[in-house]
């Protein structure tokens, strides 16, 4: 009976798929890694956000202010003392740094530190209107040159030069062209302008968009009154010229936002108050107006 026993069968399973252990000193290494990296970043970080001046603080700081020149002998390191003697500082052997505040100053360098003022002051309103003002005088004096130069050179307007005055007002740089006796530059109780007129104020627009300041057209007319044109008076005549002006230099180029103003101030202000009723005061004045006022030499704010 015990031959016909069926045979024991033993199977042994094997774990597949597993893998050795390999212990935790990759995780040190990796959180040594991290933590050099996070310590780099820190340092340029900080390296960003400091100026060269706390950089050089932060050098003085811990830079050493006496170092003795001994070195260590035979002794050994430290020649058998301690690191610092009774008066806290090493009398022989290793290298003695001490550190500590810097020397106070001397009388004669405090007071004059005290004298002196080395915060940065921020420039005040009259220094940046001074600057400005004197920046507009001169582009002022190179468009006068250009403006003159260019009526000189133009054959048809050389005649009418003395037609061209340009001065300086509070207001700003001031371009008028006035009439002369016998060379008018609009005809006589008329706001349209004769041709020479309109080439002169073409090449005024040329010189006004080289500029940045805004203008103010006034038209102006001398104190003889307008025959035979009822309810039509100097102020009309004279508002009718600013804007025929107006509308030259428009066409010109001059773009609409630098017009600050156009108005007719009649005979209100003649050029030759002696003589209100020359033809000289009759005229068309283009200003272009200062970007900073000027002020008088003794302003205070």
């Amino acid at each position: 009976m015990a031959d016909n026993q069926p045979p024991v069968i033993i199977k042994k399973i094997k774990k597949g798929g597993g893998h050795g252990h390999h212990g935790g000193a990759w995780k040190l290494a990796y959180a040594d890694f991290v933590t050099a990296m996070m310590a780099f970043f820190l340092l340029l970080w900080l390296l960003s956000a400091t100026t060269e001046e706390q950089k050089e603080g932060i050098a003085d700081y811990f830079a050493p202010t006496f170092a003795s020149k001994s070195t260590s002998g035979a002794n050994g390191v430290l020649g058998g003392d301690s690191v610092t003697a009774e008066d806290g500082a090493k009398t022989s052997g290793s290298v003695v740094v001490t550190l500590g505040a810097p020397p106070a100053p001397s009388s004669s360098a405090s007071d004059s530190s005290a004298n002196a003022d080395t915060t940065p002051q921020a420039p005040d309103d009259d220094a940046i209107n001074k600057a400005i003002a004197e920046r507009e005088e001169e582009m002022f004096k190179d468009a006068e040159k250009e403006l003159t130069d260019a009526i000189q050179n133009t054959p048809d307007l050389k005649a009418f030069a003395d037609n061209l005055i340009i001065d300086r007002t509070p207001e700003g740089m001031r371009i008028q062209i006035v009439d002369q006796e016998r060379r008018s530059m609009f005809p006589s109780g008329s706001a349209e302008p004769y041709p020479r007129t309109k080439q002169i104020l073409q090449l005024v627009a040329k010189i006004i968009m080289k500029l940045p300041n805004r203008i103010s057209i006034a038209g102006h007319t001398d104190s003889q009154p307008i025959a035979n044109r009822s309810n039509y008076t100097n102020w009309e005549l004279s508002s009718d010229r600013a804007n025929a002006s107006r509308r030259v230099l428009r066409e010109a180029g001059v773009g609409v936002t630098r017009i600050a103003e156009v108005k007719g101030l009649a005979d209100t202000e003649p050029l030759f108050p002696e003589d209100p009723t020359l033809p000289s005061n009759r005229r068309i004045s283009i200003t272009l107006l200062r970007e900073a006022p000027v002020l008088p030499p003794n302003y205070r704010q």
